[in-house]
């Protein structure tokens, strides 16, 4: 998919996953609001089509997709309307991994957005977070911008390296969860019951874990390191 001669800002490429168990039909549109680009991998095309989202790329080896989505991936493309990026499914690499590679190759600067990804299975989701704090777009990008997105039920994400923030506006009541992912991170947190200045904290400590938002505006700052963060409804 290109995009139009006059866009200039990076564009945001939506990721659908095909989690045993995805995020409602509604979320995926969400998800889907202001993307520039729609990417299926595997089962998550029948995501999409649940959705009645538009999708340019398909990415997957079909060992999760079933029949009906299967034949709509061989139609759309035999009618010119998706384009497909088939794996052998005898592969090292997952699906996820390969199909950020389509999008680093595509669409170079994008911030990757990234839904039905997680659900139901903790070694999918830990290789999930994984997988998305190692994508780090090659083109020009705004300072302090996450690159990475996460839309499921119930929560939003962001994957934060070193010098990026997100800023989080009228949430105040809602929870608010980071893990490092890094051997250690310098973390500071405003606008939380619980606030940090530039600490120091290791990988996969609980530290983070069930903060409150308190401030009509809160801010997570990642000064060094990686992290994985969530805003629960």
């Amino acid at each position: 998919m290109a995009l139009d001669a006059g866009h200039t800002d990076p564009p945001t490429v939506l990721l659908v996953g095909g989690s045993p168990e995805p995020s409602a039909p509604s979320t995926v549109r969400r998800a889907a609001a202001g993307a520039d680009a729609v990417v299926a991998i595997d089962r998550g095309y029948e995501r999409v089509l649940a959705a009645g989202v538009a999708c340019a790329l398909f990415c997957g080896d079909g060992d999760s997709i079933g029949g009906a989505g299967a034949e709509a991936v061989r139609s759309a493309e035999r009618a010119g309307s998706l384009e497909v990026v088939r794996y052998n499914p005898h592969k090292d690499d997952t699906d996820l991994g390969l199909a950020l590679g389509e999008v680093a190759r595509r669409w170079p600067a994008a911030t990757v957005r990234a839904t039905c990804l997680g659900g139901g299975h903790p070694d999918h989701l830990l290789g999930v977070v994984g997988r998305l704090a190692a994508y780090r777009p090659a083109g020009q990008r705004p300072p302090a911008a996450p690159a990475v997105e996460i839309v499921e039920d119930g929560c939003e994400g962001r994957v934060l390296h070193a010098g990026e923030a997100w800023d989080m506006v009228n949430a105040a009541g809602r929870r608010f969860s980071f893990i490092p992912l890094a051997p250690s991170a310098v973390v500071s947190e405003a606008g939380m019951r619980w606030e940090l200045d530039h600490r120091r904290v290791p990988l996969l400590d609980d530290l983070g874990i069930s903060n409150v938002i308190e401030a009509d505006r809160a801010r997570i700052t990642c000064h060094e390191g990686v992290l994985a963060c969530w805003l629960f409804a």
